[in-house]
């Protein structure tokens, strides 16, 4: 279980990003881009992976770990419980989601991506 907070500080410890309002979320950017949307009220937070990560981060759990069921998802927007998540696991997607929106510059600051997922 990941706690709200700490999924916000997650969020804001990645290089540049920044909070924005988002619709009834709280949206986290780099760039201008919305890299990922917490939902407070459902206790979730939605991130943008590409097309491999998202696939690869829903074969954990699709009761955990799931693309929005609609054309969102097919864009790579993928749901995340934080009641059921562990906090490496979202760290790891908030990455993904980082290097797959920041510009190239701001991505190659994260350290390489663990590929024992």
């Amino acid at each position: 279980m990941v706690e709200l907070e700490t999924c916000h500080q997650l969020a804001c410890s990645l290089p540049e990003v920044t909070e924005k309002p988002h619709f009834d979320k709280l949206s986290f950017r780099v760039g201008g881009k919305v890299m990922a949307t917490l939902n407070r009220n459902e206790n979730r937070i939605c991130v943008k992976l590409s097309d491999m990560d998202q696939d690869l981060f829903c074969t954990f759990d699709r009761t955990v770990i799931y693309p929005v069921p609609n054309k969102w998802g097919k864009q790579g927007w993928t749901l995340i419980n934080l009641q059921h998540v562990a906090e490496e696991t979202l760290l790891d997607a908030l990455r993904a989601a980082y290097r797959h929106v920041a510009p190239k510059k701001l991505a190659a600051l994260l350290p390489a991506p663990d590929d024992n997922l």
